[in-house]
């Protein structure tokens, strides 16, 4: 046991495959101790379309990270602040959403009667449903996969009669631990819901009292107050603060960005770029359907072009190839699937006649009904490497479409910050991006969501967070 550390905070991010917990040092900023644990949550959807993710599994691996934790360490937490995936609800019961299991252990928490996470890859309030919408008083628009918009389909169809609440997924956690009836949400997460107002901070309740018998009451009371341990939990101290849960995105941001002259693309399951916007007094207009504006920190705005067309594209094809495979009358692991794929792939870099494919097979926000595309086929590039090659690069240039090297320039960006699971550890990826954009670019493996809630925390605490010296 370091007897020299006095104060931890616990990161937690809880994101769309995967938990992950940090234990970070307040007085030095250094990582003790980090767990991660795959949720395997996904479930069969209740409609075509349909994304769902079990409640119950999710909290059970964010356990299974906790008990991995080094217990000498916890009961110097001061603070734990909670990050999560955007735009997806959980409801739940106020009376039997969850118990505690033990009255002598009250880490042990059993998740009761609480829907699925409809996630933000939720499908089912296509284009003309979303037509029939109210529209928001918001400088945001309303998507599927969209808080507000799940509740309001959900409400039209009766299936929100069992429940009494409803938040992020992150939101029902703390909810939970902390033995809070009343839940509530921060100004990040809220905006991601839709029919949020980020000048007044409130829900659009006129816009949304069109909808017949839409129960206002449902949704979370935004707010930036903490919430405190009920019990100890895991050996953190009775008493201890939470911050309402923050946005993955914004905390992957401030855990990678190096300082106000540079950009971050994150590229996940999903892909970001985005930079803080410096102005003061920023007033967010809905001027552009591709780049937001979403709440940051300290009353900043971050500039977000958010794609759905990520590493989910390149898993897409891995698990089209591996299906080919069985059809075949043969059996290959997805992990070498992928190895053969990336390897191939690169070697494809320099071709003369490149394979051209556009990877929106989910649609875009700004355009939902988009489809994939694939051009310039000739029967040099009828092979893997070239199809992968076609897919990473797709990928990246989706990307620049949307926001691209004129509009970095523009707001005085002179570096790329590139991080995300799916980039890390693909090379074909790295190149590409460094061909798109016409400024630098550095990978870092630092920029995980967790650490930045962990950072979060540590500012909240009274210990400003600095980049190359620069107070962000």
């Amino acid at each position: 046991m370091d007897m020299s550390i006095k104060e931890l905070l616990l990161g937690v991010d809880i994101g769309t495959t995967s938990v992950k917990v940090c234990l970070v040092d307040v007085a030095t900023k250094k990582v003790i101790s980090l767990q991660k644990k795959d949720t395997a949550a996904r479930i069969t959807p209740d409609i075509p379309g349909g994304d769902l993710q079990d409640s119950s599994r999710i909290y059970y691996a964010l356990h299974s990270c906790m008990n991995r934790l080094p217990k000498e360490n916890l009961s110097k937490v001061r603070r734990i602040t909670f990050c999560g995936q955007m735009h997806g609800v959980t409801l739940w019961n106020k009376t039997s959403g969850w118990r505690r299991k033990c009255k002598n252990s009250s880490d042990q928490f059993e998740v009761g009667d609480v829907s699925p996470l409809y996630t933000w890859q939720d499908k089912r309030c296509d284009s003309q449903f979303l037509s029939t919408l109210p529209r928001p008083n918001s400088h945001l628009r309303v998507g599927s996969g969209y808080g507000c918009s799940t509740l309001i389909w959900l409400h039209q169809r009766n299936l929100l009669k069992r429940y009494d609440y409803c938040g992020t997924i992150m939101d029902f956690i703390i909810g939970m631990i902390t033995e809070t009836e009343n839940p509530s949400i921060s100004l990040q997460n809220a905006a991601s819901f839709g029919y949020c107002n980020t000048i007044t901070r409130q829900w659009n309740a006129e816009q949304l009292r069109e909808i017949k018998g839409f129960p206002l009451h449902f949704l979370p009371n935004i707010s930036n107050e903490d919430q405190f341990l009920k019990n100890s939990w895991f050996d953190i101290p009775q008493g201890t603060p939470i911050s309402p849960s923050l946005g993955d995105f914004q905390c992957s941001t401030l855990a990678t960005i190096k300082n106000k002259k540079s950009a971050v693309l994150n590229l996940s399951t999903s892909a970001q770029i985005a930079f803080i916007i410096q102005e003061s007094h920023f007033i967010p207009k809905d001027e552009n359907e591709i780049i937001e504006y979403f709440p940051f920190f300290d009353n900043q705005y971050m500039a977000v072009a958010a794609s759905l067309t990520g590493g989910n594209a390149l898993a897409e094809f891995v698990h089209a190839v591996q299906c080919w495979v069985i059809d075949l009358g043969l059996s290959i692991p997805q992990s070498k699937i992928w190895d053969k794929l990336l390897t191939h792939g690169d070697n494809a870099c320099d071709e003369e006649n490149p394979l051209q494919i556009r990877p929106t097979i989910f649609g875009e926000r700004h355009n939902p009904e988009e489809k994939g595309q694939v051009s310039n086929v000739v029967p040099a590039n009828l092979n893997l490497g070239s199809i992968t090659h076609g897919i990473c690069r797709g990928i990246v240039q989706n990307m620049a479409s949307m926001m691209g090297t004129k509009d970095l320039k523009n707001a005085g960006i002179e570096l790329i910050m590139g991080s995300g699971s799916a980039l890390l550890r693909n090379e074909i990826l790295k190149k590409e991006i460094k061909l798109a954009y016409d400024i630098p670019v550095e990978f870092v493996e630092q920029g995980n969501a967790c650490y930045g809630a962990a950072l979060r925390g540590i500012h909240l605490m009274g210990h400003p967070i600095h980049h190359n010296n620069e107070k962000l």
